[in-house]
């Protein structure tokens, strides 16, 4: 298995990860896929969103696969009076990363991120390693730690 940068930016920073690969399909690269696929709770299995505020820029939202963003709530949180998702061309050019294989982490660079609350319920969720088919099972902790992200409410 190639290790992803963003794999190599965990072991450099010395954060527990396990790679976890998974069949996929260009049809369906949606988080319920992911979790099936993973044999998992669709809880565990979180997705990685890219946001514009209208103040702030581009920040990040890390959400349980089976959520929807909530605009009202994502703009508050990041300290914007309105977002929107960024447009999927805009998505490779910003983060370095394509829709159904974008990670918070190693992006080309450093976003506001906010990890959804209930990512702490848990001993270890998912989260894209960086390219479609392959997932971090990681300690929520650390993911936390190493992208600076604050964790917000519904």
């Amino acid at each position: 298995m190639i290790k992803t940068n963003a794999a190599r930016l965990l072991d450099a920073a010395g954060i527990h990860y396990e790679l976890i690969p998974y069949a996929y399909t260009e049809e369906d690269l949606s988080a319920q896929h992911v979790a099936a696929e993973l044999g998992e709770d669709i809880d565990q299995v979180f997705k990685t969103l890219v946001l514009r505020g209208d103040r702030t820029g581009c920040f990040v939202c890390v959400i349980p696969g089976d959520f929807e963003v909530d605009l009202k709530v994502a703009a508050r949180i990041s300290g914007n009076k309105s977002c929107e998702m960024l447009h999927l061309r805009e998505l490779l050019p910003t983060t370095g990363y394509i829709r159904g294989g974008c990670s918070p982490v190693g992006m080309k660079r450093p976003f506001p991120t906010y990890i959804h609350e209930s990512a702490l319920l848990y001993d270890y969720i998912y989260i894209s390693a960086g390219q479609r088919g392959l997932q971090f099972k990681i300690a929520p902790q650390d993911l936390i730690d190493y992208t600076g992200a604050e964790i917000y409410p519904v």
